[in-house]
């Protein structure tokens, strides 16, 4: 092993590999390393500027018994940035440490005048790199496990686990699945794996284990602080953080899939006005438009989309229109983006790559000049008449099939970069919008990757089920990927598909999501809601038969009784205005999320690290949503201190779990006193 002094950066040769650590941000280093001459210029996710120095470098030699009982001296370096420590041994093995103390080591069972176990006949190497011909390799980076240890974040999975530990996670985006890989450790540190391509990882047991299907440099980030909050500050400050939310966007958004005219949208904001509820959002979604890739109104019924966009700005709301990256080959746009080669393409057959109501290809992000081409249409057709957000859906993008060794994009194949696509399709309108002055973009998307929360994305955790059982993975998602550096979050209220507005279960399950959703970033009511017998408005085939059109989704769509509900529960997020501004700004300025695991703010209180069905709401709110059928009662545990039920103003000793009422009309929440 060849150790290198480069100006305070440890770079370290052997048997065809370069490693390269240096000092990225407070108490935080950056590793890469490349089978080829040199590593690439590719920074990621790592996109905000760092405090430049030299980290301080020592060169040393460990002892090791040979057979003989002999002592050889085999050499080392450590590089020291802050807090944070990295050693490398002579094999290349990583060890990094916080204040000395040991958090991470890298597993090599392999003799080689070291090992980390007794079984060294194994011949696991610490870094695998598998090459294919010609090409990239594959990645896999061991590590070994911590006994106790547990881990969070990692954007959003389907999952009812907040800890981790224990799960094998695909590294890939997919609809309701959102890859954000970095993870949040109870031993004091924060790890990025600082790579788009398509992979896996394991938090075994026995072993922690990243794969990256195809790469070049193998490239993570780590930070060491003392609590999460500092841990979320370090990397927010080297990934970006989220610009301040527009204040007049923290109320209630309305959608529905799918308003089919412009009288459609303007009768449901009349009706709203009537009410006397403030409407912050309108949302105008799918189908709307020609056909895919065409990115313009329908003149049939969308016969002046300027002038309902001045009403309903008369109204005092914003109105957000859905775009999709798909482009059907009927588009007027579909010639010229596939000759100038503004569409992702494909490895092998014909290439079609969605298939959803037409014969499209999806366009390609990663291209600068695909970035201009559709910017311009969709200024046009859509922000110059006004419309203020963009709905930026199928941001995975969604696929036929997931057959990602199939698909290859301007920067890469998609096995290499996938995962980058839905931040790229973001800052197709973030990049232009706010080099036009608009300082207040806000988009909202499906999905989104490491750095995607400084391009004013809202996520939300798209088509899901309406069920129990998706409404308690939810709370998941949204704790752990606030937990990943993305604090704009949200979901469908009633979940997205196989409601029916007759079912009273359902009914059941649309207010319990309601009183939850008030204590989301963004409150949303959304749904594709059953059973479809409105009749259609044409009979025109969109290219795979012909589009349904759901019941109807605004508050007084569910019964008086429901109505009462949500309305009081729209009041309680008005009152909370002024709260929400403190928070978003605290996301902008800290990068701290919204929607808090209760360790974030009680990082000392073991008992918050085990609780994954209640969580902080900023640092003041205690939010415990009911997540079961039929329940009107609920612990709720209540860390030290004093705490107010929000609703009878009943004050309470903390320190211990308590049992709360939940009748329906309400969900239980506790202000923390003091």
């Amino acid at each position: 092993m060849q150790f290198i002094n480069d100006h305070g950066v440890l770079v370290c040769r052997r048997q065809g590999e370069t490693l390269r650590i240096e000092p990225w941000g407070k108490d935080s280093l950056r590793v890469r390393a490349t089978m080829f001459p040199k590593l690439t210029d590719e920074n990621w996710a790592l996109t905000e500027p760092v405090a430049s120095g030299e980290a301080d470098i020592v060169f040393g030699t460990d002892p090791w018994r040979e057979g003989d009982g002999s002592i050889s001296q085999y050499p080392n370096a450590t590089i020291t940035w802050g807090r944070v420590s990295v050693k490398v041994n002579h094999s290349g093995v990583l060890t990094v440490f916080r204040d000395g103390e040991k958090i991470l080591k890298e597993q090599y069972l392999f003799y080689d005048g070291t090992v980390t176990r007794e079984s060294h006949c194994l011949k696991k190497v610490a870094r695998e790199w598998i090459p294919y011909i010609g090409g990239d390799y594959k990645l896999t980076v061991r590590f070994e496990p911590n006994d106790g240890e547990k881990l969070f974040g990692m954007g959003q999975y389907q999952q009812p686990y907040m800890d981790l530990k224990g799960c094998v996670l695909e590294l890939a985006q997919k609809n309701s699945q959102t890859t954000v890989p970095f993870c949040v450790s109870s031993k004091g540190y924060g790890f990025l794996w600082n790579n788009p391509a398509v992979g896996q990882v394991a938090f075994g047991k026995n072993v922690t284990e990243w794969v990256a299907s195809a790469c070049k440099d193998m490239d993570w980030w780590i930070t060491v602080a003392d609590t999460p909050k500092q841990l979320l500050e370090n990397y927010t400050a080297v990934t970006g953080r989220a610009p301040m939310m527009r204040e007049d966007a923290m109320g209630f958004w309305q959608c529905k899939l799918r308003y089919r005219t412009q009288e459609e949208v303007l009768s449901v904001a009349h009706r709203y006005q009537e009410l006397g509820i403030q409407l912050d959002v309108i949302v105008i979604d799918f189908f709307h438009w020609t056909v895919q890739g065409d990115w313009k109104f329908d003149k049939t019924y969308w016969p002046d989309p300027k002038a309902m966009v001045d009403e309903l700005h008369s109204m005092g709301i914003k109105v957000m229109v859905s775009v999709w990256p798909s482009v059907d080959r009927r588009s007027e746009n579909f010639a010229e983006m596939s000759e100038r080669g503004l569409l992702m393409r494909t490895e092998r057959g014909a290439a079609q790559t969605y298939d959803f109501q037409g014969d499209c290809v999806q366009l390609d992000p990663t291209n600068p000049e695909t970035r201009a081409y559709v910017w311009e249409k969709c200024k046009q057709h859509y922000y110059d008449l006004g419309i203020d957000y963009f709905w930026l859906d199928n941001s995975e993008p969604d696929l036929t099939k997931y057959d990602f060794d199939n698909f290859r994009y301007y920067i890469g194949p998609a096995m290499e970069c996938s995962n980058i696509y839905p931040q790229w399709y973001s800052r197709i309108f973030y990049d232009h919008e706010t080099a036009l002055g608009n300082q207040g973009v806000v988009n909202l998307l499906r999905s989104g990757w490491a750095g995607s929360q400084k391009y004013g994305n809202v996520l939300w955790s798209g088509d899901v089920p309406s069920s129990w059982e998706s409404l308690r993975d939810q709370v998941a998602a949204g704790l752990n990927i606030g937990l990943a550096g993305i604090p704009w979050w949200n979901t469908d209220i009633g979940g997205f598909m196989e409601g029916n507005v007759f079912d009273p279960d359902f009914k059941e399950l649309l207010i319990r999501w309601y009183e939850w959703a008030v204590f989301q970033p963004v409150m949303r009511l959304h749904g594709d809601r059953e059973p479809f017998t409105i009749p259609q408005l044409d009979d025109r085939d969109w290219g795979g038969g012909y589009l349904h059109t759901g019941q109807d989704n605004e508050m007084w769509s569910y019964g008086e009784e429901n109505y009462v509900i949500m309305r009081k529960h729209y009041e309680l997020r008005k009152s909370l205005k002024p709260y929400l501004i403190r928070i978003f700004r605290e996301a902008h300025e800290n990068g701290s999320p919204l929607m808090r695991a209760m360790f974030y703010e009680f990082p000392q209180d073991e008992k918050c690290w085990e609780l994954s069905d209640q969580y902080m709401f900023g640092p003041d709110y205690l939010v415990a949503p009911v997540i079961t059928p039929k329940t009107f009662q609920r612990s709720v545990y209540l860390p030290e201190g004093k705490w107010k039920d929000i609703r009878s103003g009943e004050i309470f000793d903390g320190g211990k779990t308590i049992v709360a009422d939940a009748p329906i009309d309400s969900i239980p929440v506790f202000e923390r006193i003091g």
